[in-house]
């Protein structure tokens, strides 16, 4: 595993709720990124509870974080470990009640 793998692999496995993003859940800088963190949000999530890795600050952790998870696009959502999805994803998730049970946020709707 190379050390941007290694790197990823670590923020993934010591954060509850990390979100690979465009900015930062004060700041997104797209708007994909920016619906993640209001999904996150209207699911009751403190966004000081979201753990952020701007993509635009590290080349090799945006390219890093597409080849760890086998998903082409940013944002990507980690809950405990375990790769959610992109904000399409998490939208359909969060309509049906799903995302806020892996969160731990609430019950299903």
């Amino acid at each position: 595993m190379s050390d941007v793998q290694q790197c990823i692999d670590q923020l993934v496995k010591t954060n509850d709720i990390l979100l690979f993003m465009k900015g930062n859940a004060s700041f997104p800088m797209c708007g994909f990124s920016g619906r993640a963190v209001q999904i996150l949000k209207a699911c009751g999530v403190d966004p000081k509870n979201i753990a952020t890795v701007n993509v635009l600050d590290d080349q090799e952790i945006r390219q890093g974080i597409k080849d760890y998870s086998h998903w082409p696009t940013i944002p990507q959502l980690y809950v405990k470990g375990e790769f959610i999805g992109g904000s399409d994803i998490m939208m359909e998730m969060y309509e049906s009640g799903e995302l806020q049970q892996v969160l731990g946020t609430g019950d299903a709707a």
